[in-house]
């Protein structure tokens, strides 16, 4: 799926939250005129919750705003397709490890396509890189940061100064959660090599046949995409320890200067508890599509702060859905009374703001209602004008966000037959002018004759700040 901006912001004003340095720091790109991302993506033991395509959608937010203000952005997210987690999941269930991950791989795509995140630049896998992680082993060995033993190779972590800068971790309280090995010079070490065990898939390196540890696979990959420099390392915060100090530690060991800005995303949780497969408090992604559609359900994941827990409620996505359908409602109301609203619109200042204050999703959703509902008087009083640009603006503010309405890939997904709703909005909408007329005429029998029609018809009317919302009944 392709995507343009809608608007081309000249300056970058960014300012984003650095997990490093605790605090917000104005955005300057590495090289100009571009932006590099790295986004530790999925390792494919099972099948994707929400939990999961959340964060793929954040960073799909911070892509989409960096090419409106101008920049030509690279988005590597990688594969964890060889993992411990995924060998016994193939093991449990009778199937080869890369059959299981590569099956997984697929549903973790199909999921960040229903809900209209950007394809990656690239989606490297961890198996495909093998030869740069060998290279990289070889120089923090060669520098004295790393050690081979029995086959497995180890980062010496008392060997890095600055190990903890970014967890905050004080060294003698580190615990790697690693299985206790006998090669290990101190417990704290963490493995970047693993050897080879039986049954297990391996590759040849100069310390023996073996298979990657989990931190070293990034900074590889980084590394191989990126150079020794790059611009936004993202990943959820459950990553910030051991994976990303770890693959800070190693990387700036190799004299790599890394990323610029470590972002993290906070967890989807459901009763007060982080959504894992190992608690079994998961919501599928197909679960939640029978719920809402894609794009209702990328508004519900992307308009709370990005560093902002969601907790998962039924009552809660279908506010978002509510949410949504007004601005939905909106344009297409301009749309179908009035032609066709271009998407190249001005985003309103308020948005701008928003977006360049760390991602602000919330009060950048805020200026999209209140233009919705200038829109809506702009109708009521007849200023085609008016509506026309503010439903313009919508449009190309909710492009950045990947939730336009009249986006094709949406328009097929309507909440009612796109062939049918032009008809459909006509009938309805002189009947709910008529209503307003009566209803500013204190006509309240008038008023309440035509609702009731209208419920009788199937058809549901809500009266929200931003004009009467309607939308068709289930069943």
């Amino acid at each position: 799926m392709g995507w343009s901006s809608p608007r081309t912001i000249v300056e970058v004003s960014l300012h984003l939250y650095d997990t490093a340095t605790r605090g917000i720091r104005e955005f300057h790109p590495v090289r100009s005129g571009s932006a590099s991302i790295y986004v530790c993506g999925p390792t494919p033991q099972g099948m994707p919750h929400i939990g999961h395509v959340r964060s793929a959608l954040n960073y799909d937010v911070l892509r989409r705003w960096l090419t409106t203000s101008g920049l030509d952005v690279q988005l590597v997210r990688n594969v964890t397709d060889i993992d411990d987690k995924i060998l016994a999941k193939a093991e449990q269930n009778g199937r080869p490890w890369w059959e299981w991950a590569a099956t997984h791989e697929r549903a973790f795509e199909e999921a960040y396509e229903a809900l209209g995140a950007l394809p990656a630049s690239i989606a490297p896998r961890a198996t495909g890189h093998v030869t740069q992680m060998v290279e990289l082993m070889q120089i923090l060995i060669d520098r004295g940061h790393a050690y081979a033993s029995e086959g497995d190779v180890y980062f010496s972590v008392t060997s890095f100064p600055e190990y903890g800068v970014l967890s905050r971790q004080k060294l003698d309280d580190v615990q790697q959660g690693e299985t206790a090995a006998t090669g290990k010079r101190d417990p704290r070490d963490f493995t970047l090599w693993k050897s080879a065990k039986p049954g297990e898939p391996s590759w040849p390196t100069p310390w023996g046949p073996g298979r990657p540890g989990w931190h070293l696979e990034c900074s590889a990959m980084a590394r191989t995409y990126f150079g020794s420099a790059f611009d936004i390392h993202g990943g959820g915060v459950d990553l910030i320890f051991p994976h990303h100090e770890n693959e800070l530690a190693q990387s700036h060991a190799a004299g790599d200067q890394f990323t610029q800005f470590w972002m993290h995303n906070a967890w989807t949780t459901m009763a007060g508890e982080k959504m894992s497969k190992s608690l079994g408090n998961v919501v599928s992604i197909p679960e939640m599509l029978a719920k809402a559609r894609g794009q209702e359900l990328r508004y519900y994941l992307i308009a709370p702060h990005y560093r902002s827990t969601i907790e998962y409620s039924e009552a809660a996505l279908q506010e978002a859905v509510t949410s949504y359908r007004r601005i939905e409602t909106f344009v297409r109301n301009v749309s179908d009374r009035l032609g066709t609203v271009p998407a190249d619109g001005q985003p309103c200042a308020e948005f701008v703001a928003a977006m360049d204050d760390d991602l602000s999703t919330p009060k950048a959703f805020a200026a999209i209602h209140n233009t919705v509902r200038e829109g809506n008087l702009a109708l009521d009083r007849g200023d085609d004008t008016g509506a026309r640009g503010a439903a313009a603006s919508v449009r190309a503010m909710t492009a950045i966000l990947g939730v336009d309405p009249l986006d094709p890939r949406w328009a097929s997904s309507s909440g009612v037959d796109s062939a049918g709703h032009a008809a459909l909005q006509s009938l309805i909408g002189d009947l709910l002018d008529e209503r307003l007329r009566a209803r500013a005429n204190r006509d309240f029998a008038t008023a309440d004759s035509i609702r009731d029609r209208l419920t009788a018809a199937g058809i549901a009317v809500e009266d929200t700040p931003d004009g009467p919302l309607w939308t068709l009944k289930d069943g």
